[in-house]
């Protein structure tokens, strides 16, 4: 990792949003520092997929977090991980679906934050989405502005003056085909990445989870072919 670059610390989960968003990244100059969450979730394809995105990319550290927010580690309440059924094929209802999982953002980004500290970066990306987002709370632009409000006054580095932090959110007003437009166009092998919510026991994606759902939408959207095998229903 180059020195003389500005450090970043650049959520990735392991998904199409969160590759895009590495890339432009590094694309701006900073030496990333990747970090993934193993929150217990359902299934661990997603921190493969990031393991093999980090690498792709060059990434010079990748570092996973264990934290329980299944309901065997105190939290649950959400299909992505607990037994509860993932919906497919959902009406766009507006509604906050049961994939949301109670406030990982704010968790994730607060890690992320005093990882920052420590390595001494100022810069956070976090690849949310809020035009094709599906309908969580924690991807709006004024959730994003309240942490980076929070984030200057809760940190030594920000109350020493030592440097202001922000989060970046280039992925927030585009739509998914726009977003894979500009990865496709950074170099992003999307063929890594993973994005179901339901995958069978393989690793193959439902095609019918919200996220799936998105995802296919957006490559046609874009004109261009969606790398990821989906299992025939």
């Amino acid at each position: 990792m180059n020195s003389e670059l500005p450090k970043a610390v650049v959520l990735l989960s392991g998904g199409l949003d969160s590759a895009t968003t590495l890339a432009m990244a590094l694309g701006e100059g900073f030496a990333c520092h990747a970090l993934s969450f193993d929150y217990g979730q359902r299934h661990l394809f997603e921190l493969q997929a990031a393991g093999k995105v980090a690498r792709a990319m060059g990434v010079g550290e990748h570092r996973i977090v264990r934290i329980d927010l299944s309901a065997g580690g105190g939290f649950g309440r959400s299909a992505l991980t607990d037994r509860i059924a993932v919906p497919k094929d959902r009406p766009d209802s507006g509604g906050i679906p049961v994939t949301y999982v109670p406030a990982r953002n704010t968790i994730f980004l607060a890690i992320a934050l005093g990882y920052a500290e420590v390595v001494g970066a100022f810069d956070l990306f976090i690849g949310v989405n809020a035009v094709d987002y599906s309908g969580y709370p924690d991807c709006r632009g004024e959730f994003i502005r309240a942490f980076e409000k929070l984030a200057n006054l809760a940190t030594a580095a920000g109350a020493e003056g030592r440097g202001v932090f922000r989060v970046h959110t280039p992925l927030l007003e585009m739509s998914k085909a726009q977003i894979i437009r500009k990865g496709l166009e950074l170099g992003v092998d999307y063929s890594l990445t993973h994005s179901c919510y339901d995958p069978d026991p393989e690793g193959l994606a439902c095609g019918h989870c919200d996220s799936c759902r998105l995802r296919r939408a957006g490559f046609a959207a874009a004109g261009a072919p969606d790398p990821l095998p989906y299992r025939k229903t």
